[in-house]
């Protein structure tokens, strides 16, 4: 299943499901059908209502009426977890990339660090270029949205605790992250993080260590790659991540990106204003982003 934070004519924030006809209202649908309708409010309340909403979902995408479906044309689709909890990275998670930074061999362990929330961005919301253009980079990579909430969880239990999987763009402001000698601050300026299309559901994803990615800029390749040359997979990322951090239903990890970043391209190629950044994953759509100036 595909789900979709969106905003409709009247402005406010729903939960939908995507179909061939179009966007699915998940919450008008169970009222109409006498159901309560509370874990359908967000994402997020979705998540964390577990398999029974998942399950009602499914049926609601085979019986919703013709007045509770809205065309992808009258909507504005939001990041599909307009405001997580966290959002934590994995750094130099692909062995091409590793090399291409400089890195004498792979991390022994996963490098995390934190973007924040004011960095959401949702598809074909504006990238914007901090004033005095600090060198901003794109970084394709698959994000995994947690669905459960857990602590300490063993690696042969992790997918039990994935909701779904998106498309994200690890945008970098490469002059702040290396001058500062740590990442965060280069990580996490507003727009730093697009995410979407939309959600796609666990179970419509078999093996997520087995998916092309891309980036592309303004029509151009420029990462091509696939996610079963990550150095750290999900199961050990998420233990990895839950031996200290309890993770909870909406938050995200950022899986790392492959080789093909601008910075380390000889001559480096950094987003400017008018560029159009596209971060395509198999199986889980494509997320598109213009880049503005401050």
């Amino acid at each position: 299943m595909r789900l979709v934070s969106y905003k409709g004519n009247d402005r406010v924030a729903r939960l939908g499901a995507l179909s061939d006809q179009g966007v699915i209202d998940l919450q008008a649908s169970v009222r109409s059908a006498g159901l309560t309708a509370d874990v359908f409010a967000s994402m997020v309340s979705f998540l964390t209502a577990g398999e029974s909403a998942l399950i009602e979902a499914r049926k609601l995408l085979q019986t919703a009426r013709q007045e509770n479906i809205v065309s992808l044309a009258n909507v504005h689709l939001l990041p599909p977890v307009p405001r997580p909890g966290k959002i934590v990275a994995v750094g130099l998670n692909y062995s091409d990339h590793s090399m291409e930074s400089g890195a004498t061999a792979p991390p022994k362990s996963p490098i995390l660090f934190a973007k924040f929330p004011n960095s959401i961005a949702g598809p074909e919301d504006a990238i914007v270029i901090p004033i005095g253009d600090p060198q901003v980079d794109y970084e394709a990579e698959l994000a995994v949205v947690i669905g459960r909430k857990g602590k300490a969880i063993p690696a042969d239990r992790a997918y039990d605790y994935v909701g779904g999987y998106m498309p994200l763009n690890d945008v970098s402001a490469r002059e702040w992250q290396f001058g500062d000698k740590q990442w965060v601050r280069g990580k996490s300026p507003d727009t730093f993080c697009p995410t979407g299309p939309y959600l796609t559901t666990r179970d419509e994803v078999p093996d997520p260590h087995a998916l092309s990615i891309f980036a592309r800029v303004n029509g151009a390749t420029l990462q091509s790659s696939n996610t079963s040359k990550m150095i750290f997979h999900l199961p050990q990322l998420i233990g990895f991540i839950s031996a200290s951090i309890t993770l909870e239903p909406g938050d995200i990890i950022a899986t790392g990106t492959p080789e093909g970043v601008g910075v380390f391209r000889k001559p480096p190629i950094f987003l400017k204003p008018g560029d159009v950044v596209e971060i395509e994953i198999e199986k889980l759509g494509v997320l598109r982003n213009p880049v503005v100036a401050a």
